[in-house]
């Protein structure tokens, strides 16, 4: 399938750099639950992750962003696998194929430890997707990849994902909380299990 769009930076690679980007994309784990794979974003899934982060669901994100900030975001999701090892998987329901969202481990400017984030396309809420793929991705962090901490950064007004955080099992660190200039709840994942 040829992807045709105006923005070329867009369109997936051919020849030989298309088979080294199946290697790379290869390295990636894919995490599987009951209802969920949780595979390596690709190019493709840019449509679904602008149509998220141009709408008014970014607002907790510091959005909505234009195309171009959109496209920044999507390629420090990606990033972050060759850079920490760790980075953001695409949320596909198992029986269908279609892409529900972007769950993820990511370390991005400003914050102070690694953090748990999720967002989904607003047809994919109320099912509890959300919190089947953060707690498979959370316990790959905290478990396989033996991360040091983890925490989810949630706007104060941003309750239902707050709710996610608190039902798999998250605590509010008001000491971390602190320390930010802007009021936000940091949820700590908690690390007795992976002891």
């Amino acid at each position: 399938m040829t992807l045709h769009t105006t923005y070329p930076w867009e369109a997936p690679a051919t020849g030989p750099a298309a088979a080294q980007a199946t290697q790379m994309e290869m390295c990636v784990p894919t995490l599987e639950t009951p209802r969920l794979s949780l595979r390596p974003m690709r190019l493709t899934d840019f449509s679904t992750f602008h149509a998220i982060l141009s709408s008014d669901r970014a607002i907790y994100m510091e959005g909505p962003f234009d195309r171009d900030e959109a496209w920044a975001e999507f390629t420090q999701c990606v990033s972050g696998w060759m850079l920490r090892g760790v980075g953001y998987f695409a949320i596909v329901k198992a029986d269908t194929g279609a892409v529900l969202g972007f769950v993820g481990l990511g370390m991005e400017f400003g914050d102070q430890e690694h953090e748990l984030g999720y967002f989904l396309t607003e047809d994919a809420e109320g099912f509890g997707y959300a919190t089947e793929a953060a707690e498979a991705v959370r316990d790959f962090g905290l478990g396989q990849m033996e991360l040091p901490s983890l925490v989810s950064y949630v706007d104060l007004p941003n309750t239902q994902s707050a709710a996610v955080a608190e039902r798999l099992g998250a605590k509010r660190d008001a000491q971390a909380e602190a320390m930010f200039p802007e009021p936000v709840q940091v949820w700590r994942h908690q690390l007795e299990a992976y002891a």
